[in-house]
């Protein structure tokens, strides 16, 4: 399969992956959370598509390689939201480790891409 556009690249689709379990996951949380952890949660989980697909619109691969390493930054900070929620009871275990493992395999991914990018 070619690369037509970003919405091809797998990671933009796990990307997309984290966004929807992440959001279907937020309703166990506290009601006065809203505005709080559970906001900042939506907020990194949807910069990791977010910012492979405008790093695709941009006029240079070192370019590109910055809003990769910027989804990076959005997954890490997504990682420890979620260890933060899972450590105030907000989470259950299933429900982190199955996030958990989307978070590993686009770190996994995003960091291979980026490498191939770099070459």
């Amino acid at each position: 399969m070619s690369v037509q556009t970003y919405k091809d690249l797998l990671i933009w689709q796990k990307g997309i992956a984290i966004v929807k379990i992440v959001y279907n996951n937020l309703e166990s949380f506290p009601k006065d959370e809203i505005f709080g952890l559970q906001n900042q949660i939506k907020r990194a989980s949807v910069s990791i598509p977010s910012n492979i697909a405008e790093g695709w619109g941009r006029d240079s691969t070192q370019s590109y390689i910055q809003f990769l390493r910027i989804s990076r930054g959005s997954l890490f900070e997504l990682e420890t939201q979620i260890i933060i929620a899972k450590e105030l009871n907000f989470l259950s275990e299933l429900k982190f480790d199955e996030i958990i493992g989307l978070i590993t395999e686009e770190s996994k991914m995003l960091n291979a891409f980026i490498k191939s990018l770099s070459k």
